[in-house]
């Protein structure tokens, strides 16, 4: 799917790396919540010690899902904060709900500000948000929206940049779901890529603390969102995560983060890690791809073209377009076939319900024609 009209600019000088490995991905981590200045400095200074980190982050405004729960210190927190960044040298990252959340962090000093999920879903708040921050030189992160609309992501993305904000990047977080899996959120990993396709040179980041839910899926959601090619991690990390006042499942110590960062695989997505290809194998592959799926396409071609024969016979003799018992066993042996060939069930479910609908509008379209 194409989008035009996305022009954003970037200069993301301000949040570059400041790891020993230079190539290594932006790095963001800090507890879900500041909860107490010694909460923040010492989960900081843990941080700062696994030297894993460039972004200390902490949410000091809490938009929550029902009242009575912990919604953040407030502005008591950014003292804290700025302490933290006197102290460690690392940048200071917060979440801005509100206008007054945004003059209140830039005062304070605060280096990036991230609009988070709850926020990014509303036009009008983003639209807030962008003109309070006209004018400055701020760097803003905006996580999509709750809801799995790429459309509202970019435009989010779009009236931050539109007011002058060139320091920009999105963070990927999950969406909300029906579907219940082993993730609080689901990845839905095919809209952060359509996001990059958008946006060439928008970086964008994964937080796979919000995407799992639990922290023992982090490792591998982490490992996962690096092999996807996104540009650096948020992770939550808390220096007492059982205690924590908000999100305690999904938080590591400290020290888990920093063994996690060290045991994560970099894998080159550029033009230039073909260089080891020697052999030209990788080409190769990619070449009979490239072939695969050009068949696969014409193959769908012919089938669609099948579909319409259909339907106009349907039509010329008043047979309704559904034929239940038909899709159910054509289903039932389609995916027969394809477990036995090594493909999975979900995977096949899924093409075989995009091929089946795309039939039905075929056939639907032609219903509705005159007779010739």
């Amino acid at each position: 799917m194409t989008y035009t009209g996305t022009q954003i600019e970037l200069d993301l000088e301000k949040i570059e790396n400041r790891l020993e490995k230079p190539d290594w991905p932006l790095l963001i981590a800090g507890p879900c919540s500041a909860e107490s200045e010694e909460q923040l400095m010492d989960t900081a200074v843990q941080l700062m010690n696994t030297k894993r980190v460039s972004i200390y982050r902490a949410g000091l405004w809490k938009p929550r899902t029902r009242p009575n729960m912990f919604e953040g210190v407030g502005k008591v927190g950014l003292p804290w904060l700025l302490n933290v960044k006197k102290q460690t040298g690392l940048q200071v990252a917060t979440e801005v709900a509100t206008p007054e959340h945004v003059e209140l962090a830039l005062k304070h000093d605060i280096d990036v500000l991230w609009i988070g999920a709850r926020t990014s879903v509303n036009p009008f708040s983003v639209q807030a948000i962008a003109d309070a921050l006209k004018g400055t030189n701020a760097t803003v992160l905006v996580k999509n929206p709750v809801n799995p609309d790429l459309q509202l992501w970019i435009g989010a993305l779009e009236r931050i940049n539109r007011v002058g904000i060139k320091r920009l990047a999105a963070v990927h977080r999950g969406f909300s779901s029906h579907e219940k899996t082993v993730f609080r959120n689901a990845p839905m990993w095919n809209i952060p890529i359509e996001l990059k396709a958008a946006c060439p040179g928008l970086p964008v980041i994964c937080d796979p603390s919000h995407i799992c839910g639990n922290a023992g899926l982090i490792p591998m959601l982490a490992q996962k969102a690096l092999d996807m090619d996104m540009a650096g991690l948020m992770i939550e990390c808390h220096n007492k995560p059982e205690c924590a006042m908000s999100d305690a499942g999904q938080q590591l110590l400290p020290t888990q983060y920093g063994n996690m960062i060290r045991n994560l695989i970099l894998r080159s997505a550029s033009p230039a890690g073909d260089a080891a290809d020697a052999g030209g194998l990788l080409r190769q592959l990619r070449e009979e791809i490239d072939v695969f799926d050009d068949e696969l396409i014409q193959k769908l071609s012919l089938r669609m073209q099948a579909v319409a024969k259909i339907g106009r016979y349907k039509r010329d003799n008043n047979i309704s377009i559904l034929q239940l018992h038909r899709w159910s066993e054509l289903v039932r042996r389609r995916i027969d076939l394809g477990q036995a060939l090594g493909l999975s069930e979900d995977f096949l479910k899924k093409l075989l319900d995009l091929i089946h609908q795309e039939s039905i509008n075929i056939q639907v379209e032609i219903m509705n024609k005159e007779k010739y």
